[in-house]
């Protein structure tokens, strides 16, 4: 099964989120984007792939340890851009604004803790950041930049970050939809 690592969002900045999404779909609303459905935000701290049936139990027990070792983090989520820039996103983002280097720390364990189970590093720096819509052409992306560029310290919210969820993701046309498996508490 499809798997990943993330930290979930309130509901008071998903919501945030989601008038942001129906504010750049309003500025361009022929843009050739998927929206994620703000039911599916979270902050992805370590991606796995495929994680075969029998290899479950083993991830859940790395991911327990790391977070036992881990305090909870104060997290702030403001502004907007997208990967690999914004004029030639592919993907664009809300970022964290506060608590990225404790972030930071806990991806790092995370990933430490997960290679001996066959799940490489990213080569790519962490970046933490929710995921609200991909782009599948540049149709439109030009006034969604424009619409970002016009309001880039937009604040969606703080909260504090108690636990780590383990994710099932089951790939749809609409979109992918998450399923909780495991919820793992930070210490502290």
């Amino acid at each position: 099964m499809r798997c990943f690592v993330a930290i979930d969002l309130p509901d008071d900045v998903r919501a945030a989120l989601a008038r942001t999404q129906t504010s750049l779909r309003r500025a361009a609303p022929r843009a050739d984007l998927r929206w994620v459905d703000p039911a599916g935000l979270h902050v992805t701290l370590k991606f796995l792939g495929e994680v075969p049936d029998d290899g479950l139990s083993p991830v859940a027990d790395a991911v327990r340890t790391t977070t036992a070792s881990h305090t909870s983090i104060s997290l702030g989520l403001t502004g907007l851009g997208g990967f690999p820039s914004l004029r030639r996103a592919r993907v664009l983002w809300a970022g964290l604004a506060t608590g990225l280097a404790a972030l930071g720390r806990l991806a790092a364990a995370l990933e430490q803790a997960l290679e001996p189970l066959g799940f490489p590093p990213e080569s790519r720096p962490f970046r933490g950041h929710v995921t609200i819509a991909r782009v599948r052409s540049p149709r439109g992306l030009g006034r969604i930049a424009a619409a970002i560029e016009a309001a880039p310290d937009t604040a969606f919210g703080d909260w504090t970050a108690a636990d780590v969820i383990l994710y099932r993701s089951r790939l749809r046309p609409t979109g992918a939809v998450y399923e909780p498996l495991a919820t793992f508490p930070l210490a502290g």
